[in-house]
């Protein structure tokens, strides 16, 4: 993962800079031969500009926090006609319109100190300038007036455009993320392209309609339409608040331990970070990371049951039949706790021969033994690593243990060569 203050990968800093050059491009373009449709460049303007300011109270693990902006952002680029007259602008208008929109948002942000990420700022230039290059010049040539028509064809046009247009976006969405993380491309796009079903379909859909309804009826079009899509955000931001509060009851969950002297201070979110990144190294995704993610929290809560802590909470170092009383007591507490039944299964199986675990499980089982191994008064961060790789015959999964050391040399809590 990327640290503070380094430089950024060299295809972040590309995405960033063809978002520059177009942005230069559209303004040096819109500012030398001057505004087509004025009214038209202000009212789509006003509404990406208020979409953007939506962010203000976006909630950690909203995927589109601005979904009002980039609609009507997808609306302007493929805006043809208003109230059945053809619109004259073009792509280098559509893009200074949204550049300047976006900067216009983002100074009450920066006076806050909530500046948007500038990734997800250049995504949304490449996006909407890809949606436009798309549409615009074909609609002016004419030609899809005359293969289309306005009817239906017309608009599966459009829908075909925005499909492309969010295809766009995923691959640009885990190129950035692949980048910094160095984690497996696939899964993050699976990732990325699984969110386009959620707010993702409909900024899409409201886009479109956005386009279609100033088409015939005008600008009035524009208020009565945003109205779904802003439902539909109040709606996901209380499912993101509901999924946030979740998580914090898991990891209140976990901290018991802890707080109890059974395991030490931050012991259970290490892991559950590590695993994170093994999971995504071996390829996990989506439903199948979180459960990773909660189990690894959890791991550990089958400890309570204990007379006597375990020294440093260390339970790798315990016997094996142990391991798997403490593993299946931690199942029994989980499935009591309303967390998901697969989050227990991981939880109880963590302390099995690896041969019959479930994948989540090895994960955890490796990467709680490598915290345990690497306290302080035991063998260190290098010799815990060493130690796992010796148990790869029956404890530890090879492929699980080689994963956590990649991760480990590309920024972990001890950097250390993999192999």
């Amino acid at each position: 993962m990327t640290r503070a203050g380094a430089q950024p990968p060299p295809a972040v800093l590309a995405v960033r800079g063809a978002a520059v050059l177009l942005a230069a491009a559209g303004l040096g373009h819109t500012l030398w031969y001057g505004l087509h449709d004025p009214g038209h460049a202000l009212a789509f303007g006003v509404l990406i500009t208020v979409g953007e300011l939506a962010r203000w109270r976006a909630l950690p693990g909203e995927r589109e926090p601005a979904p009002l902006g980039a609609a009507g952002a997808l609306a302007y680029a493929l805006l043809g006609r208003s109230g059945g007259e053809p619109t004259s602008h073009g792509v280098p208008q559509v893009i200074a319109v949204l550049v300047a929109a976006q900067l216009a948002a983002c100074v009450p942000h920066v006076a806050r100190g909530t500046a948007p990420a500038l990734d997800r700022v250049a995504r949304r230039v490449l996006t909407v300038a890809f949606a436009a290059v798309c549409f615009q010049p074909l609609y002016n040539s004419g030609r899809t007036g005359s293969r289309f028509g306005e009817g239906p064809s017309y608009v599966l046009v459009l829908l075909l455009i925005l499909v492309l247009t969010a295809l766009c976006d995923a691959v640009l969405a885990a190129l950035l993320v692949c980048s910094r993380t160095r984690h497996p491309y696939p899964p993050l796009l699976r990732d990325e392209l699984r969110g386009l079903i959620g707010i993702g379909s409909a900024v899409c859909a409201t886009g479109v309609v956005m386009a279609l309804g100033v088409a015939v009826a005008g600008l009035w079009a524009l208020p009565v339409l945003c109205v779904p899509l802003l439902l539909t955000h109040v709606s996901f931001r209380r499912f993101v608040a509901v999924r946030t509060t979740y998580r914090q009851t898991i990891a209140s969950l976990a901290r018991s331990t802890e707080i109890a002297g059974y395991t030490p201070h931050g012991h259970a979110h290490r892991v559950a970070v590590l695993c994170r990144a093994v999971g995504r190294e071996l390829g996990l995704s989506g439903s199948r990371l979180t459960v990773l993610e909660h189990a690894a929290l959890m791991h550990d809560i089958g400890q309570l049951s204990l007379v006597d802590p375990v020294p440093d909470g260390a339970t790798a170092t315990l016997p094996a039949a142990e391991q798997r009383r403490i593993a299946l007591l931690g199942g029994a507490v989980v499935r009591q706790t309303g967390v998901a039944t697969e989050v227990a299964v991981v939880v109880e199986r963590q302390a099995d021969p690896y041969r019959e675990q479930p994948l989540s499980a090895r994960i955890v089982r490796v990467v709680n033994a490598y915290d345990d191994l690497c306290g302080e008064s035991l063998i260190g961060p290098l010799g815990a690593l060493e130690q796992l790789r010796l148990g790869t015959a029956h404890d530890y999964q090879p492929e699980v243990v080689e994963s956590l050391a990649r991760v480990l040399a590309r920024g972990g809590r001890a950097p250390v060569l993999p192999g």
